[in-house]
């Protein structure tokens, strides 16, 4: 199979790498300028656990083109979620009929989010991986697991195609009913961790406080009634991390889940993206429908630009 992935962020080149490992032919859509800044390779040192647990460090060669032909079996954008609506009015006009993958997280309904692209012509999913790239070197991992939307009406043979293509890199799919409220919870959830990533500064310092993951349960707490306004079903992660004591989920995430050593734990401390979208978007909902979240609006409490963004809305 041919894979365009719009953009080489970390998901990308993780994904392509396993993809042309099984014997696809992968290669990466980059803007203008990109191509001569990335050059041809790029530095590995990620974790792969599809089989067993085993640490890739190669200079991997990399193929990347400024423009988009619809010369591909399937395009896989798995960008910033900020920039999804600008990926999605270039894929519009460039893609042809090319069926896409939007490989990310999303917090508006999922129609618009892709307009003006066709929801016949797209499926949406989500990886089990993370990390970093700083300096053309990538540092991070990805799970056996994806997450993957079950078919609409009209979308089988898309679905099909995704499903080939990440089955034969021996990846697992676990397929999702309702891919919106999904996304939502998950948007939440990513929100509430970056809240307490403004407070502490970074990623990586997340994992160095104790009551970080106490706290990311009194977000989510606050984040639950703007779910349920927007009519998302409540997840078992949602329900989890909102319902347990704060101090016991403090506990389970330090101790169990984000444990030293554990993979999810590494690929947060390799994270070097800037925190702070998610949480914006999700206090402009919350104003939008009058509901208060004073705990996510005081984490821009230092950042007066994002503070006037709030207020513009």
């Amino acid at each position: 199979m041919r894979i365009l992935f719009f953009g080489r962020g970390v998901i990308s080149t993780q994904y392509a790498w396993a993809f042309e490992e099984a014997g696809h032919t992968v290669e990466f859509y980059v803007r203008k300028g990109r191509k001569e800044t990335f050059g041809s390779h790029i530095a590995l040192e990620m974790w792969d656990a599809r089989r067993a647990k085993r640490l890739i460090k190669e200079n991997w060669k990399v193929k990347l083109h400024e423009e988009i032909s619809p010369n591909y079996d399937l395009i896989i954008a798995s960008v910033n979620t900020k920039q999804l609506p600008e990926a999605a009015q270039l894929l519009s006009t460039t893609a042809g009929n090319t069926p896409i993958l939007i490989f990310n997280n999303i917090w508006q309904d999922l129609k618009s989010s892709i307009l003006p692209l066709s929801m016949n012509n797209v499926v949406f999913g989500f990886p089990g991986a993370g990390g970093g790239i700083e300096d053309n070197k990538l540092r991070g991992g990805f799970l056996k697991t994806i997450f993957l939307e079950k078919p609409r009406v009209g979308t089988e043979q898309i679905n099909n195609k995704v499903k080939e293509l990440f089955e034969s890199a021996h990846f697992k799919i676990n397929w999702i009913k309702d891919m919106q409220s999904w996304l939502w919870n998950h948007f939440a959830v990513n929100a509430a961790m970056e809240t307490e990533v403004l407070k502490r500064g970074s990623f990586p310092a997340l994992m160095n406080h104790r009551d970080s993951f106490a706290n990311v349960g009194k977000n989510m707490r606050e984040m639950a009634p703007v779910l349920k306004a927007r009519g998302a079903k409540m997840d078992a992660i949602t329900l989890l991390l909102t319902k347990i004591p704060s101090a016991l989920l403090g506990t389970l995430f330090n101790k169990v889940i984000f444990a030293k050593g554990s993979l999810p734990r590494l690929f947060i401390e390799y994270n070097n993206s800037k925190a702070g979208f998610a949480v914006l978007e999700v206090v402009r909902e919350a104003k939008k429908l009058g509901i208060p979240s004073p705990r996510l609006t005081a984490a821009f409490a230092n950042t007066e630009q994002q503070h006037k963004a709030i207020e513009k809305g």
